[in-house]
């Protein structure tokens, strides 16, 4: 049984002569527990697909379905609610509030939670040490090294314990030995039952996907 699965799924922008196509006519299914990539050329329509995946940028027409919800039928509220329940994103640029604490950040999406503070600094906390930073709590954004960031922006994914993960370009902005320190530990969360699509530009952190999803021009010319 499918867990994720676009229709007919297209998003244009603009209108008339304007008009530019992102994605076309896609069909694909994702089930749970897959780690999945999405690779293509700059402009081929990969961020535009995690978006509409994400809940965050509906689509021309066709639909996309979570775990038999059709997620652009959702009322915007609904919507929010279901990002909350159902989805991690981790982005490119790590997106850390300099002033706030490695604890602080990974704690940012409980604030909607209906949970004590002690509570929240516990499944943050716990969030950390599934990244193995738990001894760097305390510390502020530009006391940690790069991979560390990245580590970070992961946990505060994972802080709700989100069955699904969505990263794009989890790796852009790091060396190759963090490259691998990081796919590695998206391999692990994977192993443990989340499902992972990502978005990636490299073929080797695409080697960590069962599957890759490969798109040229907004099309998908290839799921193996």
């Amino acid at each position: 049984m499918s867990y994720l699965s676009a229709k007919n799924l297209a998003k244009v922008y603009g209108n008339g002569d304007a008009a530019v196509t992102a994605i076309s006519d896609m069909n694909f299914t994702i089930g749970s527990g897959e780690f999945v990539g999405i690779m293509g050329e700059s402009g081929s329509g990969k961020s535009t697909l995690l978006s509409v995946m994400g809940a965050m940028n509906a689509p021309s027409s066709g639909s996309f379905v979570v775990d038999e919800i059709d997620i652009y039928r959702l009322k915007s509220e609904k919507r929010a609610d279901f990002r909350r329940e159902f989805l991690g994103f981790i982005f490119q640029s790590f997106h850390l509030v300099p002033y706030l604490t490695v604890l602080e950040n990974v704690m940012l999406p409980l604030s909607i939670v209906k949970a004590g503070k002690k509570r929240k600094r516990e499944m943050a906390q716990a969030a950390l040490i599934s990244v193995g930073l738990d001894t760097k709590g305390h510390r502020l954004p530009n006391q940690i090294s790069g991979g560390e960031k990245e580590r970070v922006a992961i946990a505060r994914a994972i802080v709700n314990q989100p069955p699904i993960l969505l990263a794009d370009e989890p790796t852009g902005n790091l060396d190759t030995k963090t490259s691998t320190e990081i796919m590695g530990l998206l391999r692990k969360l994977n192993k443990e039952g989340m499902t992972i699509v990502m978005v990636t530009h490299s073929p080797v952190c695409a080697e960590y996907a069962g599957r890759v999803l490969q798109i040229s021009d907004g099309i998908l010319v290839s799921d193996n």
